[in-house]
Formats: C-alpha cells, structure tokens, sequence
C-alpha cells in the first residue's frame, strides 16, 4: 500500500458539506408549514434532519480514517447481514410499513431502511468480487450472469416490499461496476432486452406503476390523480423564473406538492431559488461526480478503483431519476435527492459512503 496522502480531497469535503447545508436549509423551507400544522412545531423536520446530519457527518470523518481494504475483508459478512435484514423486514411485526411499502425497522420514529444499506453492501462485494474474478467478466455463464444473478436476488427481495426505486439505484450501479469491469457490449445488449422485458411485467403487475407510466406520458390525463405530483411540480418549476420567489416564499409547499421536503425537495428549491439556485446545485453534483472519478482513476488497486467507480456512479444515479422526476423526464419513482432532501438512513447512507470515498483519496495517485 502506498504511502498515505496527508489529507484526503478537500473538494470532495468541501462540496459534500455544502450540498448538506443547502439540504437543512431547503428541509426547514420545505417543511415549516407541514411541521406546523401535524406537529405543531415548525422545526419538526428540520430538528431531526439536524440530527440524521450529525450521525451522517460524524460516520463520515470516522470512515474516511478507516482503511478502505477493511470493507475488502468484511463485505461478505456485510452483504449477508444486509440480506437477512432485508428478509426480516418483511416479518409482519419486525417492517414497519410507512407509504403502502414495508420498509422499514425500528421502534417508533427511529427507523433503519435496509434497502438503502443494502446499496453500499452491494458494491463494496462487487468491488471485491470484480477485482478479484475481473477477467471472468467477459464471460457470460463464468462472470456476468453469477455477477448480475445475485444482484436480481437482492433487486427481488427489494421489491417485495415493494421499493422499485431504491432497487433500481442499485440495479443501475452494478450495471455501471460491471460494464467498468470490462463486460463485454453484446452481452449487455441480450441482458438488457430480458430486463427491459421483466420491467414491463413488473409494470403490468401493479396497478399503481401503470398509473405512473401513464401519468408520466399524459399528467394531465389525470390531474387529481396519478398526475397530480407531476404537474405540482412543474407549477413549482416555472414560477421560479431565474431568481426564485425568495427563500420561504414557495407556494406549492402549502399542501399541493405531497411531502415537498423529501422526493420534491429540488422543485422548492427550484421555486425559491430560481434557475440560478438550481444551476449552482447541479453544479456543485457535477464536482462532486468529477472528484469521484478522479478518486477512482488515482486508486492504487482495483478494489478501490471499483468501489470508488460504484459510490460515485451510485450518487451520479440517484441525482439524475430524482432530478428527471422532479423535471418530468421520468416516472414518479419514489427517489430522495442525495445530501438534501429529508430521510434519515438515506442521508447516513450517502455521508458514509463519501467517507469511504474520501479515505480512497488519501492513497490515490493524481
């Protein structure tokens, strides 16, 4: 192992805690009101996000000091406890169900959300496995259908919950470590139309995704339904013109865009801020991306390459379904916006994955 870097990458640091800033700030905007009126305390959401920021900033410095070879030794034992959980919350009486879907487990308001653990598990095995077996990768029945097999089971089990976004998050991810791996084109081609092929069944076996496809087709097929979301916020999009409304002055948090501190942070954001405010958001994800790619590209081995490659990639993927939902590009999936919008397992998540990140950094080259 080379020498260690006397301090990991600023920028990456520096750009995570911003993004986190922004977030408390937009959750308080966002959820004031909401706050008010089911608890009668205006810094509801804001307190706990407050705390949700604190464990997540706390896990991060406490990672990224942690060598990043551990989660080599112990990604096994990860990817199994995840997977145990993952089975335990559908135990009636141990998952919590909150939104129609069991996803959850804890006691009362402190909760865990396996599927998002379930994330990072996948790709720190999948770093191991990859850098361990990368040329078995060009091979379909040796490398990608082993690889990508055990990934549908977990992707499977996600979905009896059901959780599609989360699950296809990690889905998009593994494809990305796969393909980096050296997967060959032609086999993603074969495995793809079958993908395609089973999105569709699962689609038409639920109601309610057919109602999403449509609403995203034709929102205002149906208003006050399946599209309400949808068209909500782009009434928040298009009011806010280059400059915003001003901080606090959204509109459509006062009970027409359904929990706006969450899925729909971006489009306050939007509202308040302006095209400006967003811009410098994407912008600041866009620094954020190029950072971990650097990371990735400087890593000494092939392990930290492709678990730098998967938490980036993962990040990168979960920005662009929130942001094309908020936009309408696509379907309402259920997406937070990492580092901002409210959700305590999803913010822990993502700090502690910067934290892996940032302790790749310390022995990479560039």
């Amino acid at each position: 192992m080379p020498a260690t870097r006397s301090t990991p990458d600023i920028i990456m640091i520096v750009v995570t805690l911003l993004l986190l800033s922004i977030g408390i700030i937009m959750v308080y905007s966002a959820s004031a009101d909401l706050g008010l009126y089911k608890f009668d305390d205006s810094f509801f959401f804001a307190k706990r996000q407050l705390l949700f920021a604190g464990v997540g900033i706390a896990a991060m410095f406490f990672i990224m000091n942690i060598n990043y070879m551990t989660w080599r030794v112990w990604s096994k034992i990860l990817l199994i406890i995840c997977f145990v959980l993952l089975i335990a919350v559908l135990i009636p009486g141990i998952g919590m169900v909150r939104g129609g879907a069991r996803s959850w487990i804890g006691v009362g308001a402190f909760s865990i959300q396996p599927s998002e653990f379930m994330k990072l598990a996948m790709i720190t095995f999948l770093a191991k496995y990859l850098s361990e077996h990368q040329k078995k990768i060009t091979s379909l029945k040796k490398g990608l259908l082993p690889t990508l097999g055990l990934v549908m089971v977990a992707f499977g089990m996600i979905m009896l919950q059901p959780d599609l976004g989360t699950g296809a998050v990690m889905v998009g991810t593994s494809i990305v470590m796969v393909f980096v791996a050296g997967a060959r084109i032609s086999h993603f081609v074969g495995m793809g139309l079958i993908g395609l092929a089973g999105l569709a069944a699962l689609i038409i076996s639920a109601p309610y995704r057919i109602k999403r496809i449509t609403s995203f087709l034709d929102p205002w097929s149906d208003p006050l339904g399946s599209g309400f979301q949808i068209i909500q916020s782009l009434y928040a999009l298009g009011p806010g013109g280059l400059l915003g409304l001003g901080l606090g002055q959204s509109r459509q948090k006062f009970g027409y865009l359904p929990e706006p501190q969450t899925d729909f942070i971006f489009a306050i954001l939007s509202e308040e801020l302006g095209f400006i405010g967003a811009v410098f958001v994407l912008i600041l994800f866009s620094l954020l991306l190029w950072r971990g790619i650097r990371i990735a590209l400087g890593a000494p081995d092939l392990f930290g390459s492709f678990l730098a490659i998967g938490i980036i990639g993962m990040v990168a993927i979960q920005v662009m379904i929130n942001i094309g939902v908020v936009t309408g590009l696509m379907p309402v999936t259920g997406i937070t916006l990492p580092f901002l919008s409210y959700g305590g397992s999803s913010l822990t998540l993502m700090l502690a994955s910067i934290g892996v990140i940032l302790n790749i950094s310390r022995y990479a080259r560039y």
